[in-house]
């Protein structure tokens, strides 16, 4: 089963589980909004998921032998998290595949990343076999935060400076927990791996990535930290602060360190930028 299916990951993950034969379920919180997930694979079993409501939980992880817990980035995540490993503990689920975040280890660490190992500890002390996976920032952010003013300005506006991110494709994590979840055995149990893309970027470089990949000049502005500040104002104290610190740390050079994990897990390298813009550059040209 798959947590947070519509999502970035869980999008992928699903197509990816599916492509090798498994049974796999999709834990969605509206069914209509799965729909788009059982168009693509007829097999898919999809269920709904209020983690408000506990017998929803019950109902999703009966005869659930593996999960991939992707949790949603809100207020109560961490809430979230722990009562979606309480729930699999008690169905009975042998082995979850957590989606963290890179630095969730590091102390003290910034929010986000010590909400993350909030429930990355709930699962070591669960008894449950685990795998963590904790990727760096997702390319599909740019596609997601970015791609209307890159389309109508041609300008990607971040508050980064010149700080390099190891920025890693959401279809390379999905590849990783794929396999992890389909290999038999322990081998990747106990473990912590993170996650990145071939290579740290600076902006200036995803920015001229777009551009070839669109014929469309983009160009990188760095927006200062207080310009950044009013134009999250609409987003609630704790998702600004919170991000605001990852851009931070992104800004003094702290999240550039590359892995070759996802190679030596699946076997493939991870996406260039080069190729994750080539192959979303229509969404780049027609963000409307």
């Amino acid at each position: 089963m798959v947590t947070g299916a519509t999502g970035n990951v869980g999008t992928e993950l699903i197509s990816a589980l599916a492509n090798r034969g498994l049974t796999v379920r999709a834990g969605v919180h509206s069914l209509i909004k799965g729909d788009r997930l059982r168009n693509l694979h007829p097999e898919l079993q999809l269920v709904e998921l209020d983690y408000s409501k506990p017998q929803t939980l019950h109902v999703a992880l009966t005869g659930v032998d593996r999960l991939a817990l992707i949790t949603p980035f809100s207020e109560d995540q961490v809430e979230i998290g722990k009562r979606v490993i309480d729930a699999a503990k008690q169905a009975g689920v042998q082995h979850i595949v957590r989606l963290s975040a890179a630095g969730a280890d590091a102390e003290p660490g910034i929010q986000l990343g010590r909400w993350h190992r909030e429930v990355e500890q709930h699962l070591e002390q669960s008894g449950i076999a685990y795998t963590i996976l904790r990727p760096g920032s997702f390319m599909q952010n740019f596609v997601n935060y970015n791609a209307e003013s890159i389309c109508h300005e041609g300008k990607l506006y971040m508050p980064l400076g010149e700080g390099k991110v190891s920025y890693v494709d959401a279809r390379d994590i999905a590849a990783t927990a794929a396999h992890i979840l389909s290999t038999p055995g322990t081998e990747h149990y106990g473990k912590a791996y993170e996650l990145t893309g071939p290579q740290a970027l600076s902006l200036h470089e995803v920015a001229a990535a777009i551009g070839q990949a669109t014929g469309q000049p983009v160009t990188y502005v760095d927006v200062p930290e207080e310009a950044a500040r009013q134009s999250m104002a609409q987003a609630p104290a704790w998702m600004r602060d919170a991000m605001l610190e990852l851009y931070s740390l992104s800004k003094a050079g702290y999240t550039a360190s590359v892995t070759n994990t996802v190679e030596a897990i699946t076997g493939c390298a991870p996406h260039t930028i080069q190729q994750f813009a080539h192959d979303n550059c229509n969404r780049f040209k027609a963000a409307h």
